[in-house]
């Protein structure tokens, strides 16, 4: 085989490293590295000497490494066996990645575990050119940005399912609301990942998440996305306007229910409940939209109670609400209430909160004379 008299290596798009084709090689040798290139002599599968780019003549006094291990002479044209590696130091940018099975993560604002997937694109350099050729090529005639594809794939995947899913926790953003933060969300994932390819020599670039999306035929979601909507309900409407919609809710059910089987049957209650009942959440409703309130309202209570009025059980009623139907004669000191931590109904009586406000609306007895 012939002597090479000219190295040098016109790598295609996409192509990161490559062997240069011939090992017979001799001393005057001209080596041409291209800008954004890095050339190595390798022996015995050691990386001897480092080129950078520019041209140069092979002397023993340029490559010092392998000349020690194989005792090339001085002066001539002397021939001797060397693999030389060119590797490609130019950014690789449009390389696609994306999750081939759902991420479970637990929603951080609503706590519901749904499935998401994810997909983008990122770029790859090579800024440590031995460590890229120590760590991945081996015996590989060629490495291109296509083997780091299907090299890292697995790797990337499974890095993203984990860090994806802790950015989404520790951010505490709703995964219906996660689409509006991928630019911060692309740039934390950047510089994770990047501390674990960093030994590789390889460094990611311009790391992007195009978009997360969820199955909106799943029921976990459909279930994030009516937390949602209650919690938006709250927010504009009030807990206690929105306990009174639930109430008058509870009525029209009821009312709706016809015959011997229907509810208000089977509670052995006929109109006057309804209308007792009524008259309770009319109570409430007059109590808590008051549009000319001429002393500021009290600091609720934050325990909430069930009341039993008429055979029918109103939720969720604050202490100052049962005040108010205290004072329009719905509640009274025998009405059943029940609270959490209370194991069974008991007369309003027998909660002291609660009984302080029948002893503040009655009289005492009459003394005997």
């Amino acid at each position: 085989m012939a002597i090479i008299d000219v190295v040098k290596c016109d790598m295609v798009e996409g192509e990161i490293c490559q062997k240069f084709p011939s090992e017979n090689l001799r001393i005057g040798t001209q080596l041409v590295v291209y800008p954004a290139q890095t050339a190595f002599f390798v022996k015995g599968g050691a990386v001897c000497d480092e080129f950078t780019s520019g041209t140069y003549t092979i002397k023993s006094a340029n490559i010092p490494i392998l000349h020690k291990l194989i005792n090339i002479p001085f002066g001539g044209d002397t021939p001797f066996k060397a693999e030389v590696w060119f590797v490609n130091k130019i950014a690789k940018l449009d390389l696609p990645w994306g999750t081939p099975q759902p991420i479970q993560v637990e929603d951080p604002k609503y706590k519901i575990i749904v499935p998401l997937r994810a997909h983008g694109q990122y770029g790859i350099t090579v800024t440590n050119p031995r460590a890229f050729l120590e760590m991945l090529i081996g015996n590989l005639p060629s490495f291109s940005s296509d083997t780091i594809e299907r090299y890292f794939k697995g790797r990337l995947v499974t890095l993203l399912n984990t860090v994806i899913a802790n950015q989404i926790t520790e951010k505490e953003v709703s995964v219906l609301d996660i689409n509006s933060k991928l630019l911060e969300l692309s740039d934390d994932c950047e510089q994770t990942l990047n501390k674990q390819f960093e030994k590789y020599g390889i460094t990611l670039t311009e790391f992007s998440i195009m978009s997360i999306t969820v199955p909106q035929d799943d029921p976990s979601v459909i279930r994030l996305k009516e937390a949602k909507d209650f919690a938006a309900r709250l927010a504009v409407t009030g807990v206690n306007a929105y306990q009174m919609e639930r109430s008058f809710d509870v009525l029209e059910k009821a009312a709706g229910n016809e015959g011997a089987g229907g509810m208000m049957a089977s509670m052995g209650a006929g109109l006057g409940v309804g209308f007792g009942v009524g008259n309770t959440v009319g109570g409430m409703a007059s109590g808590l939209i008051n549009t000319n309130p001429t002393t500021p309202p009290p600091i609720p209570n934050g325990k909430l109670y069930y009341v039993v009025v008429n055979g029918v059980q109103i939720p969720n009623l604050s202490v100052e609400q049962i005040k108010q139907q205290i004072n329009q004669g719905q509640i009274t000191a025998s009405t059943l209430v029940w609270t959490a931590g209370i194991p069974n109904w008991v007369p309003l009586t027998a909660v002291p909160e609660l009984a302080n406000l029948v002893n503040q609306q009655t009289p005492p007895p009459i003394p005997n004379i």
